[in-house]
């Protein structure tokens, strides 16, 4: 079962998934799976995006592929921005643990003048981005 940690009711995220849990995951709401973990990262046993992106659009949701490793680059934040704008929402993006994909979240915000928001939504879901407040 998918650890499904909602942060805003437009945005949660989750350690990995595989295709079994994308029916929860349809049935919890969500429009929009985002993938921020690279394929074979975790080794042979890691689930693959092509069968959770096979499942998801065959319950009707959006999928996305933004795999990356470590902390997010430029691009990596713009490129999520994006689909946080375009894509149907709630959106729900997963990768090994949640932090990426948080963290990428985090800085889709950076220069608002949210950052104590950011901060405490994140706390909220189970993550400390305080490191982050700063940039925020």
């Amino acid at each position: 079962m998918a650890d499904i940690r909602r942060v805003t009711e437009a945005f949660a995220v989750a350690p990995q998934i595989n295709e079994e849990d994308v029916a929860q995951i349809q049935a919890a709401g969500f429009k929009t799976i985002v993938a921020n973990r690279p394929d074979g990262e975790g080794g042979v046993d890691q689930p693959r995006m092509g069968a959770i992106r096979a499942k998801a659009e065959s319950l009707g949701l959006a999928f996305v592929a933004l795999p990356f490793s470590g902390a997010p680059t430029p691009e990596v934040v713009e490129r999520m921005s994006n689909i946080l704008n375009e894509a149907p929402q709630p959106v729900l993006a997963y990768c090994r643990t949640g932090t990426r994909c948080i963290t990428a979240w985090a800085l889709t915000h950076a220069g608002q003048g949210t950052g104590q928001e950011i901060v405490d939504a994140a706390a909220d879901a189970g993550y400390d981005l305080s490191s982050l407040q700063s940039l925020l």
